[in-house]
């Protein structure tokens, strides 16, 4: 049985905010955005509410237009929030949240169709039976990507498709698709759980029950990390540390349930070694993959970016009761700048040497790592066809060839007829697959 997790940084549409040229400006944005819905969501407007909100509704572009924002769009469904005057003023005119219906959004825009199509090529040459992913659009747009792109590419579409949406209103949810044979009989979701601080997971913790065709079971928990990147970092560790906390108290309760195989897998957002993921990962008997002693490392532990020490946030953690049925190796990636072909074919052809391994990972779009497990029993399910890079796209990573590739892949992902191949391509920024990717920041 192979499980994998992937933060895809979404599939078909992503918040504007969330892809800006620089940090700062998407931290602002997404800053004011939070702090706008807040006050809306106020019982009754003081003056001194209504004063904060036309500031911020000047700040994200929306005191002429609804729509006039770069990065935001105001909705007013029912009921007036504001009255605008021509000489430009904006005057709330809305008493409270009882008297009308409407929020702030953040604006989409499409991703990359080459990110997207390449993010299918990973998908399709690691073979998952169990994959999790991170950052998804919606089930909609999950299933499509498995029943349209993955066959597009070659691959195979998964059988079962389930997302449920959590607490971040940006399109960016946990969900997991699952081969013929991994059935999923059980969901339960953990949106609502709170503490005395309020509202635990930014996204969601869903627990997943799997059953295999032998009869087993699989209990995958997939999971989204309060980030570094959003608030200030004090508030963001106290976060992530009761999230951790939360966490480890469901996994306590599904190994009393006598549940002997427990994934805990996802974006952490954070390094092993911290204070916020202490009562996750250092007080209880889960442990990731990269560190069981049967799992050959390529030196670079990271799973974005250079791959260093601090770079490590995304995890596939196991319970101890599997940890004895794991062998594996990391794929030799080494420095950015090598050739993606390189590290595809080392993957394709590390499975089929060694087929019961665990734990490659598969370095993709913005300094990111696919990293997957395998356990060993039971059997998995027939393999993914494998395909070797095709002939015209083999050789020197030249512009001339990175043009061809791109018309290529623009006009077959329109007719879909094309079963889609390995490519090598030049890397710019980390970027293995040769498309320019703006930083992204999560929640």
């Amino acid at each position: 049985m192979r499980i994998a997790s992937f933060n895809v940084e979404n599939l078909f549409d992503r918040a504007k905010a969330l892809n800006t040229s620089t940090w700062a400006e998407g931290r602002e944005v997404l800053a004011q955005h939070a702090r706008i819905n807040s006050l809306l969501g106020e019982p009754v407007y003081t003056e001194e509410i209504k004063g904060e909100i036309v500031k911020l509704l000047e700040q994200l572009g929306l005191d002429k237009k609804d729509d006039g924002g770069r990065y935001a769009l105001l909705r007013q469904n029912r009921g007036r929030l504001l009255r605008r005057s021509r000489t430009g003023g904006v005057e709330i005119v809305a008493s409270g949240r009882d008297v009308w219906v409407g929020w702030v959004e953040l604006k989409t825009e499409p991703v990359n169709e080459l990110a997207t199509q390449h993010t299918a090529m990973v998908m399709r040459d690691v073979a998952a039976d169990i994959q999790a992913v991170v950052e998804t659009d919606n089930r909609i747009a999950l299933r499509d990507f498995s029943s349209i792109l993955l066959h597009a590419v070659g691959g195979t579409p998964f059988e079962h498709t389930m997302l449920i949406d959590g607490n971040d209103d940006r399109g960016i949810d946990v969900g997991i698709l699952t081969r013929a044979g991994y059935e999923i009989t059980g969901i339960r979701s953990h949106v609502d759980d709170t503490d005395a601080k309020g509202e635990i997971f930014s996204r969601d913790c869903p627990e997943y029950v799997i059953t295999t065709a032998t009869g087993e079971r699989v209990v995958v928990l997939v999971n989204h990390l309060k980030s570094k990147g959003y608030g200030t970092a004090a508030d963001s560790n106290a976060k992530r540390q009761r999230q951790a906390a939360r966490i480890a108290t469901i996994y306590r309760r599904l190994r009393k349930l006598k549940e002997l195989n427990v994934a805990v897998v996802g974006d952490f957002n954070d390094t092993p070694d911290s204070k916020p993921l202490a009562p996750l990962l250092a007080k209880t008997d889960l442990r990731d993959i990269t560190t069981h002693e049967a799992f050959t490392s390529d030196g670079r532990p990271g799973t974005y970016a250079n791959g260093t020490k601090s770079n490590k946030i995304d995890y596939l953690a196991l319970a101890g009761a599997v940890q004895t049925r794991h062998r594996g190796r990391h794929l030799p990636q080494g420095r950015l700048g090598r050739q993606t072909r390189h590290a595809m074919g080392a993957l394709s052809d590390h499975d089929q040497r060694d087929p019961g391994c665990v734990g490659p990972r598969c370095h993709l779009r913005r300094r990111r790592y696919l990293t997957f497990g395998h356990l060993a029993s039971p059997p998995r399910s027939p393999a993914t066809p494998r395909t070797r890079p095709a002939p015209e796209l083999r050789g020197r990573r030249s512009g001339s060839l990175h043009r061809r590739y791109a018309l290529w892949a623009r006009s077959q992902l329109g007719s879909l007829r094309r079963t889609g191949s390995t490519v090598t391509m030049s890397r710019r920024r980390g970027n293995p697959c040769g498309v320019r990717r703006k930083e992204t920041h999560d929640k």
